[in-house]
């Protein structure tokens, strides 16, 4: 099967050898695996986090994000059967969807969204976990809480998500950071209530409209450059969750105001092979639902064409580029 892969990580992304084009065999399906025939993926930070930062020692396929077709599946799987469409983030630790076919294990998948097509389909699958766990298993939010939710760097693929899940299911006021007029007017346009810049003081933009401080905070990007100000604007006892990759993180500056820190990592669950590791399947299947009832949109970005290491090289770019929009999609092969 057709595959992108990298063999040496490192690489600046306008190297042809960052990514590129090539063969192998089709995977098979373990007890509780799917054999997907993947139509679409998307691109996320974490894949140019890996590719950067993992040696290898055999070429590697990226992508934690698909869209496709059940073509065979394990003995011992329940929840799917062939010919479904399905969409997943999968697991870090096995081989990613930059490929023809990818395994994943049912537990982690879902039923895509009938509505959507299967670009817009596959920009949702691991941003929609990830704001889902950041806002209900680590926050632990209750639906009708009466609160503020700070969201930093909004416009992105979890923030563009984590917005709409805020705005749609809860009663939270959701402020929003953004920097560029356009990105501001995508944010607001998901549901915030407010939108402020991250580069300019966060204090005073929140006490101009009338939120001195907030219970809750989702810091999405850059969080050792915000840590001082996220600790100010943090209500007495609020809570602080992060997903990104600080160089250091002091925690003392919490414990006057008993904030607590909760690191949120979508791929957790999988790796660990936790006994509620099927709760992904059922938080896919609730998101597949409310795109299908009009509650949650794609938060796709960019369209950049077919499955390729030269479209990917592209996607990458953008990502590194810190420009990018929504999600970056891609589609056949």
């Amino acid at each position: 099967m057709k595959a992108i892969v990298y063999s040496q990580n490192g690489l600046p992304i306008s190297n042809e050898n960052s990514l590129y084009d090539t063969d192998v065999s089709t995977p098979q399906p373990g007890p509780r695996d799917l054999l997907v025939k993947i139509n679409a993926i998307a691109v996320n930070p974490v894949d140019t986090k890996v590719r950067n930062g993992a040696p290898t020692e055999t070429p590697r396929i990226l992508g934690w994000d698909a869209v496709g077709v059940v073509e065979a599946v394990g003995a011992e799987v329940s929840l799917f059967k062939v010919g479904d469409a399905v969409f997943y983030a999968g697991d870090i630790s096995r081989p990613g969807s930059y490929a023809e076919y990818g395994l994943v294990d049912e537990r982690i998948a879902g039923h895509k969204p009938r509505s959507l097509s299967d670009a817009d389909a596959a920009a949702l699958p691991l941003t929609s976990l990830t704001a889902w766990e950041m806002l209900f298993d680590r926050l632990e939010v209750k639906k009708d809480e009466q609160a503020a939710l700070l969201i930093v760097g909004a416009g992105g693929g979890v923030g563009s998500i984590l917005t709409q899940l805020a705005r749609k299911l809860t009663n939270l006021t959701v402020i929003g950071t953004a920097s560029r007029p356009e990105t501001q007017s995508w944010v607001k346009d998901l549901g915030a209530h407010h939108v402020i810049n991250h580069h300019q003081p966060l204090a005073e933009q929140l006490a101009a409209i009338g939120q001195p401080s907030v219970r809750y905070v989702a810091s999405l990007t850059h969080t050792d450059t915000y840590f001082p100000q996220l600790v100010e604007v943090l209500a007495p006892q609020g809570k602080l969750a992060l997903i990104d990759d600080p160089a250091t993180l002091d925690a003392m500056p919490l414990k006057r105001k008993a904030i607590s820190l909760h690191w949120e990592l979508m791929f957790t669950r999988s790796l660990f092979q936790t006994a509620d590791m099927q709760r992904q399947h059922e938080i896919l299947q609730q998101v597949s639902e409310l795109v299908d009832n009009h509650t949650l949109k794609t938060t796709a970005g960019e369209h950049l064409g077919t499955i390729n290491a030269a479209n990917l090289r592209q996607a990458h770019a953008l990502i590194e580029s810190g420009r990018a929009r929504g999600k970056i999609v891609l589609s056949g092969f």
